[in-house]
């Protein structure tokens, strides 16, 4: 059940998501493993692309799926726990390109 409500946000854009690779996934199966010949035609490169743009898309689907579940997500400061040095490191480099921007 804990499965079910951390997917209750954005369902649409899930679904969206999976079917989106499910679709790119078997065409490009179906692209590279089988003969499409039709009248001396090969449409097996269609396939291919075809199946590459469905999983692209996919992409946008899975971004705003996370982006949407985000707000779930509780920050380690919240938590109360001490901030890693990943995290002052990244500070740091934030407001030194920040201040390097403002002052030309």
């Amino acid at each position: 059940m804990d499965l079910c409500d951390r997917l209750s946000h954005c369902k649409i854009a899930l679904a969206f998501a999976v079917l989106m690779d499910l679709l790119g996934g078997t065409a490009l199966l179906v692209g590279v493993f089988a003969d499409l010949r039709i009248k001396g035609n090969d449409f097996g490169d269609l396939l291919v692309y075809t199946g590459a743009l469905f999983v692209v898309a996919s992409l946008a689907g899975w971004v705003l799926w996370y982006s949407g579940n985000i707000e779930d997500m509780s920050s380690k400061r919240e938590l109360g726990h001490i901030s890693s040095a990943v995290d002052r490191l990244a500070r740091t480099l934030s407001r030194k390109i920040r201040t390097h921007r403002n002052h030309p």
